[in-house]
């Protein structure tokens, strides 16, 4: 790890910082309540961009900050002014919340002193490392989508003062939910110290999402009360009772944004290595929030292999989701998937075995790599959501693109001959309208983000049934109720990994907000109280299916051969009457019905018929002597005899006969 930040010595603190552009650099000390500054000391240049200073006398529970004199042009990328704080970026635990003010982006000599205005960076010593153990996540599980704070912030079961904390996650009641849905790992959005966007104070909003960091190994406060012990408990417990944990991390950009925004650290420290400029000195925004940051520096590469380490050597996750993934893998501005710092990461004794997901990604050239980044990288697919949305909207022409998806998406992931999908598959996520909403509303609300609905998608692939919105039509409600179990059915039969964003399987809805980022209130806060138990009983049966019939949760690309040493196809693709899908079938742009069959090693089937249609069908499925087609799901008990309804998925599992001789021949 590197030698940068604050390390406590026999002799006192070693306070380092990282900066070739200053002239001189000094650490603040801070008392105790961290709003006097009682020291201001000169670190020393070490060479090759190193200022450190031997501080005798100090131990735990100092707070401090940097300060950095240079030259000031901005439109050089250059910040340097000494009366701003500067929070380290090596500090691993800060005293507050960062909140914006004005003056943190005041130009050189306008602003006055901001100390008053930041964070303390506090020194502590890092806890033992936790026992090495392999991640718990496997591709092709259930990842849990969840932002830590609006999950439990309404949950009556949690006590009071620990809602909306990590520590609320180990709690019995969720940690029960998580292992009724069958959840493999839960994916918490960011939990780092992040600052509100510059236009949200005005607008009496706040970042609910947290995607807007300063600082990468510091725990937001409000987070994590207890800092790094309690996400490393909280990890402990979900690892105890089988659930993994991934961090979503955020190293594309930081929340001291364009030219307009705070300095608060990288930026007054040297803003022309840890960020990417134009010639002309400009802040590269491939990113879409101002800033975008220098992946291919060397000093930013180790900080995020140090940020990574810390997370797996203190509070053992199982690995990291990369938003907006692209930026971490470009070199010179260009997109390499074998960039210095994606191969650091592979190759890393501490991090190679670690689950990795990329956000596949940005807005920058040639920003969007879905498919591009090397294995064992698990992707976001967004054509798989598309593509779902698609079919069950109505469009034509869809089943063959939903087969795909089904499949594990072989035109993105099978290229090259490779046999193993590495799709992330979504319905809905964090980012875009829940799953209830997309059945309710035709159309984003983004009215309460304060920009007039202008901001968020506008193609949302989405459909409301008859109304926009809520609505007390008996009719309307169905088919929604409908949908949303049709989405989450074809969810859980899908080829891979899934992933399911926390409250939609019971319902969560935002008003049709698609970029609820601002709304830290009852928008994004789950409503436990008022879920739909139905809705989540459904889904937990769904998850039971998952688990029992593993063929499911494969990762190998379905080929339509036979599976292992069976003679069944490890998949069909057939016709409600039960015959094979022609050339003329796969191109009808009015079928909405389909049957995957799936055959697994052990010679068993299950069949997963699909009505996109509004209309009732009998499906008709294949017989084989000595077998009989039962129910497959306990809160849907399917009968071949009788028609599917429109709009939904059923479940058969081919069993052995009564009377017949088992499945292993006995």
């Amino acid at each position: 790890m590197s030698n940068l930040g604050a390390t406590i010595t026999a002799e006192g603190i070693r306070f380092a910082a990282w900066s070739p552009s200053a002239r001189r650099l000094w650490v603040s000390l801070f008392d105790g309540s961290g709003n006097r500054e009682i020291d201001r000391l000169e670190l020393k240049p070490e060479g090759e961009g190193v200022h450190a200073l031997l501080v005798p006398g100090l131990g735990d529970g100092i707070r401090y900050g940097f300060r950095a004199d240079g030259d000031y042009a901005p439109e050089h990328g250059l910040w340097f002014d000494p009366n701003k704080l500067l929070t380290d970026p090596y500090a691993i635990e800060i005293d507050r919340p960062y909140q914006y003010h004005w003056r943190l982006a005041a130009k050189r000599n306008e602003g006055a002193d901001t100390a008053s205005l930041m964070p303390k960076a506090i020194v502590v010593a890092p806890p033992e490392a936790v026992a090495p153990l392999p991640p718990l996540f496997k591709p092709g599980g259930l990842i849990y989508e969840l932002n830590v704070r609006s999950f439990t912030k309404l949950h009556p079961d949690i006590p009071e003062a620990q809602r909306g904390t990590i520590a609320a996650l180990a709690h019995p009641a969720i940690i029960e939910h998580l292992k009724r849905l069958g959840v493999s790992a839960v994916e918490l959005m960011p939990v780092t110290a992040s600052i509100d966007e510059r236009h949200l104070p005005p607008l009496g909003l706040s970042n609910a999402w947290g995607y807007n960091p300063v600082t990468f190994m510091a725990l937001d406060p409000r987070l994590a009360p207890g800092g790094l012990k309690e996400l490393r408990d909280t990890v402990a417990a979900l690892r105890e009772a089988g659930i993994g944990t991934i961090l979503d991390l955020v190293f594309n950009h930081t929340g001291e944004s364009d030219r307009l925004g705070p300095t608060l650290s990288l930026r007054g420290l040297d803003a022309l290595a840890y960020y990417r400029h134009q010639p002309d000195g400009r802040l590269v925004n491939d990113t879409g929030t101002g800033n975008t940051i220098a992946c291919d520096h060397p000093v930013v590469r180790e900080m995020v292999l140090d940020t990574l380490r810390h997370f797996v050597r203190f509070a053992g996750v199982d690995g990291f989701r990369f938003d907006l993934a692209p930026v971490l893998g470009r070199v010179d501005g260009a997109f390499d998937p074998d960039a210095l710092l994606l191969q650091a990461i592979a190759g890393d004794p501490v991090l190679a075995d670690r689950v990795r997901i990329a956000e596949p990604w940005d807005i920058g050239p040639n920003g969007y790599q879905l498919g591009n980044f090397r294995p064992p990288y698990l992707e976001w697919n967004d054509r798989y959501r598309d593509d779902v949305r698609r079919f069950w909207r109505g469009d034509a022409g869809a089943i063959g693109a939903l087969a795909t998806r089904l499949a594990g998406s072989s035109d993105v992931f099978g290229r090259e001959g490779r046999p193993t999908s590495r799709s992330v598959n979504f319905i809905a996520a964090h980012d875009g309208m829940t799953l209830a909403d997309i059945v309710a509303y035709e159309r984003k609300h983004n009215e309460a983000n304060g920009e007039q609905n202008r901001d968020g998608h506008n193609d949302n692939l989405s459909w409301n049934n008859g109304a926009e919105g809520e609505t007390d039509d008996e009719a309307i409600a169905n088919a929604r109720s409908s949908d949303r179990r049709a989405m989450l059915a074809t969810l859980f039969a899908s080829r891979g990994t899934i992933m399911l964003t926390a409250g939609d399987e019971f319902g969560r809805t935002q008003k049709g907000n698609n970029n609820a980022y601002a709304q830290d209130n009852a928008i994004t806060w789950l409503d436990w109280a008022g879920r739909d138990h139905a809705l989540e009983q459904y889904a937990s049966s769904l998850a039971a299916l998952r688990r029992a019939f593993p063929v499911l949760g494969d990762t190998q690309l379905l080929t339509g051969a036979p599976a292992g040493g069976s003679e069944i196809p490890d998949v069909s693709w057939l016709t409600e009457t039960g015959v094979p899908l022609g050339e003329a079938d796969w191109n009808d742009a009015g079928r909405h019905r389909l049957v995957m069959l799936l055959g697994d090693s052990e010679g068993e089937r299950l069949a997963v018929m699909i009505n996109g249609d509004r209309r009732q069908c009998v499906f008709t499925l294949p017989l084989r002597e000595g077998f009989e087609w039962l129910p497959a799901v306990e809160t849907q008990p399917v009968d071949l005899a009788r028609p599917l309804p429109g709009r939904s998925v059923g479940f058969m599992i081919e069993r052995r006969a009564a009377g017949s001789r088992n499945r292993k021949g006995s």
